[in-house]
């Protein structure tokens, strides 16, 4: 087999293209591969289809291929352009490579496997192209996948902020809390942030379309779904770990104000004590059970706030919500005579958002979702060692947990 018809054949052409020569240049490691196309006098309009009259060519074009036999290859081509009507002067789509990209089809699906597997650094490393080359085919896949996804508002959604950046850095993200996909992410976590980030749809389609939203109580976030959806009061979910995040603040500060008295007192009990309190009572390590249960049997302010905290949790096990307000009742009247400030600060917090809480009962949804896309956030800005700038962070984030068809 000659060797222009083996590269026909590897790259896929079909007339009226053809390879017309191979170059092959062993010092370099490289191999140049030219394509031509036969004499046409139409060809469809890029935009429209529509059989146009060739107007000239571009000069030529390099695309990087799949290697062959460990050397880098690279394909060469004049593109048509023709004059359309409706259009103008278009350039032509070629068959081996998507437009402006400078790779074929078939090498960027391979490097979207690597990035896959690594980071952009070692994706350009193994693949011998740029960081900016690497980074290119990254957004280019999101920008496929996201232009490829089904415009439909998801029947649930969960609604979360992401610390990106020291110094008070923020991001909004909006998942579908069937799929655990990100659906878009902003920065900053204001009202505008939040609207960007459902900016796709209408707001006939979000009230429509949607049945639920678990968030937080950050008021940004409230006040601006109130006035995207009716009714939203019987839709806002407010999500159980965020609520117990503040009961652990809670048991927290309670801990630390009593350490200090007590080590005024020359007592050390609470010393080094910080972990065993934040965690659940079925989740408490083996190397902590002794300790702790020693420290629960006192008369501790904190042993008494993890004990509310561990009640408030089992909220959510009742069964029905008529069970759920009555054990809400009975948790909120020992709650508020605790004589524990921090804890009856939550208590007061959860009886001002009580039918957001409550209506977990109606529709059964949390921000897990969401809380299980931190490590994944936290494993890219690691390997990343930072962003330069958000875009590049939503287009990592958009790669990774956005559920999209990435491949040309």
């Amino acid at each position: 087999m000659q060797d222009t018809e083996l590269y026909r054949q590897i790259l896929g052409l079909e007339s009226p293209w053809k390879v017309a020569r191979v170059e092959l240049d062993v010092k370099q490691q490289r191999v140049d591969v030219y394509a031509e196309h036969a004499d046409r006098k139409t060809w469809p309009c890029p935009e429209c289809e529509t059989p146009c009259g060739l107007h000239d060519h571009e000069e030529e074009r390099t695309w990087r291929h799949l290697d062959s036999c460990q050397f880098q290859t690279h394909l060469h081509a004049r593109v048509p352009r023709v004059r359309c009507d409706k259009h103008g002067v278009r350039q032509v789509r070629v068959p081996w490579a998507e437009p402006r990209s400078r790779f074929t089809l078939l090498f960027e699906r391979f490097a979207i496997d690597v990035l896959w597997e690594t980071d952009v650094l070692g994706a350009a490393r193994i693949l011998k192209i740029s960081w900016d080359e690497a980074h290119g085919i990254l957004e280019r896949a999101v920008a496929r996948g996201l232009a490829r996804r089904e415009h439909k508002v998801p029947e649930y959604v969960g609604i979360d902020e992401k610390a990106i950046a020291r110094g008070q850095r923020y991001a909004t993200i909006v998942c579908d809390l069937r799929t655990g996909h990100v659906l878009e992410m902003a920065p900053e976590r204001t009202r505008e942030s939040l609207v960007r980030c459902f900016g796709r749809f209408s707001l006939d389609e979000l009230a429509t379309g949607n049945q639920g939203v678990a968030m937080d109580m950050w008021e940004p976030y409230v006040s601006l779904v109130r006035a995207m959806l009716p009714e939203a009061d019987t839709k806002i979910t407010f999500d159980r770990f965020h609520i117990v995040s503040h009961m652990n603040d809670a048991v927290d500060l309670v801990r630390r104000r009593e350490n200090r008295a007590l080590r005024a007192e020359g007592d050390e009990r609470l010393v080094g004590t910080k972990p065993m309190w934040l965690y659940a009572a079925e989740n408490m390590p083996d190397r902590y059970a002794t300790d702790f249960a020693s420290l629960r049997r006192g008369t501790l302010k904190t042993a008494r706030a993890w004990a509310i905290k561990e009640m408030l949790r089992e909220l959510w096990d009742q069964p029905t919500r008529a069970d759920g307000e009555r054990w809400y009742k009975r948790w909120h009247s020992w709650a508020t005579h605790s004589r524990l400030e921090p804890v009856k600060k939550v208590a007061a917090m959860i009886r001002r958002h009580l039918d957001g809480v409550l209506a977990y009962f109606t529709h059964r949804i949390t921000n897990s979702a969401s809380e299980a896309l931190n490590s994944t956030i936290q494993m890219i800005k690691k390997r990343a060692f930072g962003f330069r700038n958000f875009a590049n962070f939503r287009a990592a984030i958009l790669f990774r947990c956005g559920g999209l068809q990435l491949h040309p």
